[in-house]
């Protein structure tokens, strides 16, 4: 590895933590709060969405919750939307669900108005969504048909701020993300007398990250939870490096997901599912073994891999022998559509952008970012304004890149006396699992998510140790879109579908 340490935190976002452009740079770096801790304060207002063809009247409350030190001095104001069903006889029958995106830097406004909120922002599918106005529509697969739903900012995104003794580093780090939430939870389950509702966590991206390290916190803290949700899901940060065996294996089969999307394969063949589950099998064998057996293979076989690459990603044969069987992401980005003038997305592989010139070895911006941010910007910025009635002298932060930049990334392995540069979760949620057996897991991806390829979460999750009876728990879903799951109608519909089946098999584990 032939990368500093300086260098490991902003190689690992390009690499696998899911970014979009950014809208504030609240400080050029970490620095102590000269702000006052201002008073807790809430907006509560009313609603009411059709599930199902059942209409649920809802409370909305948006509001902050003040994290204190060990000496109960105020450190952070964490800003939060909480939707509640009315008219519920027994909250404590209720699931309650905490939501969050990743980044590390992301507010959670792509989960609440993407399509889990009761209201959402309509965007192209695949492509730039025109300038505003924007549609902000009322949205029948909102999960509140199961469960209240708590949309939580992390410090320095959104409304959310280190206030009076906090600073930005007390919060921008693995761990100390994880203790800001787990104090934020604990405090509004006191608040709204919900100790004993059912518990879930939902997490996109960086969101799954700090959902399996949260998930031990709260364990180890007496909050045992009925589910977690990953969407998109990045568990190991430490062992999927540009130019390893495990990236080129597990990016493969994404590889050969996105080829099919676009119509680049030799042969087209007619079922995804089952084109990938062959690409699996040949990443895992044939192509594992030539890489383990590098400059050592011999030509026939040599040969023989090319051609299964050429078959399962539609590049030419000469330029996988220009590579030497390594495909990089990001150059696959500029390469699979160069003689139509595109490149893909990384988040989202549907999308398609242009270059400079069509020379250039890398993409120039991320597509899926340039077509839906200002659309998510302003419709939260108005959905607040107007509808939660929340109104606020600071600006809504969607993503604070000054975050990811000074991100502390060390985290301790469980059984471990030293922390990683790089963060594995994956042991986090192992050990939360085996002290409560009754966790349930699920886990979503997209096939066309070239930020968190599907096929690394199936391997995290088969490296968990988890003893049979425990890996029951997980359920495995993949689906036809990109990283943000909901940005595609259709998945969106089966997404809410198959969580509403979760959380009814969650909740029969009472």
């Amino acid at each position: 590895m032939n990368k500093t340490l300086a260098c490991l935190p902003l190689l690992a976002l390009l690499l696998a933590a899911p970014v979009f452009a950014t809208h504030q740079t609240p400080a050029a770096k970490p620095a102590a709060s000269a702000t006052p801790a201002p008073k807790e304060r809430k907006s509560v207002t009313h609603g009411r969405v059709s599930v199902n063809g059942k209409t649920i009247r809802y409370t909305a409350t948006a509001g902050t919750i003040l994290l204190r030190n060990a000496k109960n001095e105020p450190t952070a104001s964490m800003f939060y939307v909480a939707y509640t069903m009315d008219g519920v006889r027994d909250p404590a029958r209720r699931p309650v669900t905490f939501i969050y995106n990743g980044g590390p830097g992301s507010s959670s406004v792509w989960l609440h108005m993407g399509g889990i909120g009761p209201v959402r922002v309509v965007t192209e599918d695949h492509t730039s969504t025109p300038p505003p106005p924007y549609d902000i529509v009322s949205n029948p697969n909102t999960l509140l048909n199961a469960t209240d739903l708590v949309f939580i900012d992390a410090v320095g995104t959104g409304y959310s701020r280190p206030v009076d003794k906090g600073t930005d580093k007390m919060f921008w780090g693995v761990d100390q993300d994880v203790n800001s939430f787990g104090q934020f939870i604990q405090r509004y389950v006191s608040d709204n007398n919900r100790w004993n509702s059912p518990k879930f966590l939902l997490g996109e991206s960086y969101g799954t990250t700090r959902s399996a390290n949260l998930a031990d916190w709260l364990q180890q803290n007496g909050v045992a939870l009925n589910g977690v949700i990953l969407l998109s899901s990045v568990l190991n940060y430490g062992d999927g490096w540009p130019s390893t065996d495990l990236s080129e294996i597990t990016y493969l089969p994404s590889y050969a997901a996105v080829a099919w999307y676009h119509h680049a394969l030799p042969q087209q063949p007619a079922h995804l599912a089952a084109f990938v589950q062959q690409v699996e099998q040949f990443a895992s064998t044939e192509y594992a073994h030539a890489l383990f057996e590098g400059t050592r293979l011999p030509a026939a076989e040599y040969d023989q891999v090319v051609q299964k690459l050429h078959e399962y990603t539609g590049l030419s044969e000469q330029y996988i022998r220009q590579v030497n069987l390594r495909i990089n992401m990001m150059r696959f980005r500029a390469q699979l559509l160069r003689d139509r003038g595109r490149t893909i997305g990384r988040l989202d592989a549907r999308f398609e952008g242009y270059n400079r010139d069509n020379a250039e070895e890398y993409p120039d911006y991320s597509d899926m970012s340039a077509a839906i941010t200002p659309a998510y910007t302003a419709a939260f910025n108005w959905y607040a304004q107007n509808q939660l009635k929340y109104l606020s002298q600071r600006p809504y932060v969607i993503l604070n890149d000054q975050t990811i930049r000074h991100w502390d990334w060390k985290h301790p392995v469980p059984g471990s006396f030293f922390p990683v540069p790089l963060p594995d979760v994956a042991p986090n949620l192992a050990d939360a699992m085996r002290k409560n057996p009754n966790l349930m897991i699920f886990s979503g991806n997209g096939y066309f998510d070239l930020g968190t390829p599907f096929y690394k979460t199936e391997y995290d999750f088969a490296h968990m140790k988890l003893p049979p009876d425990l890996l029951k728990n997980v359920s495995f879903h993949f689906y036809h879109s990109g990283h943000m799951l909901y940005l595609h109608e259709h998945t969106l519909m089966d997404l809410h579908r198959d969580l509403s089946i979760f959380y009814t098999e969650a909740l029969a584990r009472h």
